[in-house]
C-alpha cells in the first residue's frame, strides 16, 4: 500500500516502474534487440566521429581559435554523449530491473549532463558567430580566457540538470507526481528540461536569423557598388543553406523527443508516450553524429586535416612504407565574402 508522503529509498527499480505503469521486461524482446542494435551502432560512430573532430583540433594549430575551441567542446560534449548512451545499451531491457535507484540515476544523469552540454555549446556557437560576423572577422578576438569561462559555465549548467535529479527533483517521496518515460523523476523536471531545450531552439534561429539579414544586406550593398559577381549570388544561398541544414538537423533530431518529454511533463493521460519514447531518444542522439558532419566535416580546412589523420593511421598500420600524404593546396569551398572596406572575410563555412 502506497502512504503519501512516505519516501521509497529501499525500493526496487520494479517498484517505480509499476507505479508508472512502464513495462519493465524480463527478456529481450524483438523491439529491444532492435533499439540495442541500432543505439551502439550510433554510439560507436559519434565516438569515433567527434574523437577524429578533437585530434584535428588538438594537431592543427590553425583551429587554436575561439570558434575552435567551442568546436571541440561541442565533440567533447557529444563524445560524452556517446559514452552516456553506450552505458545505457549496457544497462537497458531486461537489465534495467537489476540495476539500484544510484545506478538508475549514474544511467540517467549521463544522458542528461551529456545531452545538455551539447544543446549549450550549440547555443554558445551561435552567439559567438553572431559576435564575429557583426564584428566582420572571420575568427571572433574573444580571450581565451572568456572562451574557457563560456566553456566552464556550459558544463556547470550540464552538470547542475544532471545531478538535481539524483538528489532533488526525483519522485521517490511524491509517488503521485513520477513520469511515465523516467519512472523516478518528476514530471516537472521533465516539462522544465523540454522547455529548455525549446528555449535553445528559439533563441538560435534569432541569432542565425539575424546573422542570415545581417550578411543578406551586406551584400546587396556592395552590389550597389560594383557588377553583381556571381560569387555574391553563390554566398547567399551557400548562407541559406547553412542556417537550414544546422536548424534543420536540430528540429529533426529534438523535436520528436522534447514533444514527448512535455506531454509526458504536463500529465497527458491520453498521449501513448512509451511507445515513441526509445526511437526518438536515439534520434536525439544521432545529433551528436550530426553536429560533427554541420559544424566541422564543412570546413575545407577541417576535412584536409581529417585526411591527414586518417592518412597517417593507415600508414602506420600498412605493410608496406609509402610516401606520406602531401598536404592539400585547395581552398576548400569555404564561404567568404571579402569586404571592399576592409578586406575582411564576412562568412565562412563554421557557421
Amino acid at each position: 500500500m502506497v502512504t503519501m508522503g512516505q519516501c521509497y529509498q529501499n525500493e526496487t527499480i520494479s517498484f517505480f516502474y509499476n507505479n508508472s505503469g512502464k513495462e519493465l521486461s524480463s527478456h529481450w524482446r524483438p523491439k529491444d534487440v532492435v533499439v540495442v542494435t541500432l543505439g551502439l551502432t550510433v554510439s560507436v560512430l559519434v565516438l569515433l566521429t567527434n574523437l577524429l573532430v578533437i585530434a584535428a583540433i588538438a594537431s592543427n594549430r590553425r583551429f587554436h581559435q575561439p570558434i575552435y575551441y567551442l568546436l571541440g567542446n561541442l565533440a567533447a560534449a557529444d563524445l560524452f554523449a556517446g559514452v552516456a548512451y553506450l552505458f545505457l545499451m549496457f544497462h537497458t531491457g531486461p537489465r534495467t530491473a537489476r540495476l539500484s535507484l544510484n545506478g538508475w540515476f549514474l544511467r540517467q544523469g549521463l544522458l542528461d549532463t551529456s545531452l545538455t552540454a551539447s544543446m549549450a555549446t550549440l547555443l554558445a556557437i551561435a552567439v559567438e558567430r553572431h559576435r564575429s560576423v557583426m564584428a566582420v572577422q572571420l575568427h571572433s578576438r574573444l580571450p581565451r580566457g572568456r572562451v574557457v569561462a563560456l566553456i566552464v559555465v556550459v558544463w556547470v549548467a550540464a552538470l547542475g540538470l544532471g545531478l538535481l535529479p539524483a538528489h532533488f527533483w526525483h519522485c521517490l517521496c511524491a509517488l503521485d507526481r513520477c513520469s511515465r518515460m523516467a519512472p523516478l523523476l518528476s514530471r516537472s523536471y521533465l516539462a522544465v528540461w523540454a522547455l529548455s531545450s525549446l528555449l535553445v531552439f528559439v533563441l538560435m534561429v534569432a541569432v542565425y536569423t539575424r546573422i542570415f539579414f545581417y550578411v543578406r544586406r551586406r551584400v546587396q550593398r556592395m552590389a550597389e557598388h560594383v557588377s553583381c559577381h556571381p560569387r555574391y549570388r553563390e554566398t547567399t544561398l551557400s548562407l541559406v543553406k547553412t542556417v537550414v541544414i544546422i536548424l534543420g538537423a536540430f528540429v529533426v533530431c529534438w523535436t520528436p523527443g522534447q514533444v514527448v518529454l512535455l506531454l509526458d511533463g504536463l500529465d497527458c493521460k491520453s498521449c501513448n508516450v512509451l511507445a515513441v519514447e526509445k526511437y526518438f531518444l536515439l534520434l536525439a542522439e544521432s545529433n551528436s553524429l550530426v553536429n560533427a558532419v554541420v559544424y566541422s566535416c564543412r570546413d575545407a580546412e577541417m576535412r584536409r586535416t581529417f585526411r591527414r589523420l586518417l592518412c597517417c593511421l593507415c600508414l602506420r598500420w600498412s605493410p608496406h612504407k609509402a610516401a606520406r600524404y602531401p598536404p592539400s593546396t585547395q581552398t576548400g569551398t569555404s564561404t567568404q565574402i571579402i569586404l571592399p572596406e576592409n578586406g575582411h572575410p564576412l562568412m565562412d563555412s563554421t557557421l
